[in-house]
This record gives structure tokens, sequence and C-alpha cells, in this order.
């Protein structure tokens, strides 16, 4: 089964803790993926920042939670205990523990008033249909952000003309740290007359190889006969390598072909421009820049 929500995990936690022993976030993550079946597979799943497992990022939630509702207290770094409110509420023989149930608590309340505009000044808690941490909501917040602007950045480059998309192609490849200058670069868009060949970029600074650019702005799906007779440009110019773009989509066919030919035909869709141009800086500007940060442990440290 795939990692439970947060909130569906609450009580197993607190139930955990209710030996009044002291336990570590290890100790959760490895008795939680045993309550829950979880699979090795299952167990290593990162979040998107791909900086921790999803497991161990819901159980730091939890142990937030529990700790502004004084269910639980930290004994040391990475140590914690349940108190007696916590051991109070286990004796209720409750079915489940969520936020509403937190909401019991008043310094709990008095924590997300603080913390969440949602609130308004009231204690009661909101539903959360997706049960997501705090860290998931944001990010799929920013996913969202990031496909509406990959969908305009498309849509935009529809509207232009499709000289102006070569010259884009070519600054696209340049900023992903390809050799030669912007200038070498844009001499050979267009340039060539050969059919199939928009643009020439060095692969490194030294010029030891090449690669060949077809750009194409396009809105029909791109067939085998166009990546055949792209293939077939390349060996007319006896290249190894080139990246065909386009702002459409390629067939199963293209793909395979692309696929099992000698030369080595790299395929970029419009959606994979669009993620490549915001990854790289071409045509976007960041408006707004969030820093997610945590507690120092390290400095908090006595001598």
């Amino acid at each position: 089964m795939p990692v439970p929500d947060f909130q569906t995990m609450m009580l197993p936690f607190l139930l955990i803790t209710g030996d009044s022993k002291e336990h570590t976030y290890k100790e959760m993550v490895d008795r939680l993926a045993i309550q829950f079946n979880l699979t090795e597979k299952e167990k290593a799943e990162l979040v998107p920042s791909g900086r921790q497992t999803r497991l161990l990022n819901r159980i730091y939630w939890i142990y937030t939670h529990f700790k502004h509702a004084k269910l639980i207290y930290q004994t040391k770094r990475g140590v914690f205990k349940i108190t007696e409110r916590g051991l109070e509420l286990l004796s209720q023989n409750i079915e489940r523990i969520d936020l509403r149930t937190l909401a019991l608590f008043p310094e709990y309340n008095d924590f997300r008033q603080k913390r969440s505009t949602t609130l308004e000044q009231t204690t009661e808690i909101p539903d959360i249909p997706t049960a997501k941490t705090p860290d998931e909501i944001l990010y799929d917040s920013y996913k969202t952000i990031r496909e509406n602007l990959a969908a305009d950045l498309l849509e935009k480059i529809k509207d232009l003309s499709p000289e102006f998309f070569e010259r884009l192609v070519v600054n696209l490849i340049v900023s992903m740290g390809y050799g030669g200058s912007m200038e070498d670069a844009g001499q050979a868009v267009g340039g060539s007359g050969d059919g199939g060949i928009d643009g020439i970029i060095k692969e490194d600074r030294l010029g030891l190889d090449l690669i060949y650019l077809q750009a194409k702005r396009w809105e029909r799906t791109v067939g085998r006969p166009d990546i055949h007779q792209f293939a077939g440009a390349l060996m007319g110019k006896r290249a190894k390598k080139g990246v065909f773009i386009t702002t459409s989509n390629y067939s199963k066919e293209a793909r395979e072909y692309a696929a099992n030919i000698e030369n080595k035909i790299i395929l970029i869709d419009g959606d994979e421009l669009a993620d490549l141009m915001i990854d790289y800086n071409v045509g976007v500007s960041t408006v707004e820049l969030y820093e997610i940060k945590r507690i120092d442990s390290d400095y908090f440290i006595e001598e």
C-alpha cells in the first residue's frame, strides 16, 4: 500500500509512544512501515525535493503537530516522549486522531492561529481533503504554477515566427551549457540551406563535436518520415548527433525510429521544451523566491 497520509498515521504514532519510553524518528519509520505493511520501495519513496523520504517527512509533521498540542515533548535531539495529556487522550480509546482532534487543545489552536491566515481568528480547524502535509501542499501549488507557466510558454511560442523559434532553440541549447558562443550558434541558424538543419551547436567549447538542430513550430504530430529526413540530413553532414525540437509531439513510430538508428537523435516535444525553458531561465524570469528552512540543531548544542 502507498504511504498513508499523515493524519491516518497520527493515532498509530501516539500508540507507539504510549509506553512512556523515549522514541526516535528512525524507530517510528521502522515501526510504522511494519504496521502499514510498506514495501522497501514504498519506504524509500522520496518527497519531490528528493531530500527526504515521504514516510519520514510525514512523521516529522506528526511530531510538529503533536508537540504543539502538548501530546509529546522532546527530551533531547531527535528523541521524544509522550506527555500526560497524550496518555489521557489514549485512555479514551478513540478510533482516530486528526487535526480536528488536536483542535480540542487551546495550545494547538494558538499555534494554528499564529501561523495560518485561513483560520481568521477562529479555533475551528478546517478540513484538509487531501490530508497532505504543508510540504506536499506547497509542492502541489508550485507544480500547478509551473504547469500553467509551461502552457503559457507554448502558446506564446506558437504565436511567433518560425525564425524566432529557431533562434529560441539555439539559445536554449547554449543556455544548457553546450559550447560555442551565441554569436557562433546564431550564424548557423537557417544559413545552411540544408533541409533538416536549422542550427549547429558545438558540443563543447573546443568544438570537438557538433550537434545539429532541427526546430519545428508545429501543431501536427511529428512522424517517422520527419525524423527519417532529419537523419538523412545528418548523414549528409557526416554528423553523429542531432536534436529535433517541436512545439507539438511525436508519434510512437517516430520515437522508435530515433531510438534504433545509428545516429544519436534526441527528441524534445512541446512539454519537454517548456520544462527546459523554465529550468534554464529562457524566456522566463523569477517573480518570487521562497526559502524553506529548518532549525539547525547543531547550533543549539551547548558545549
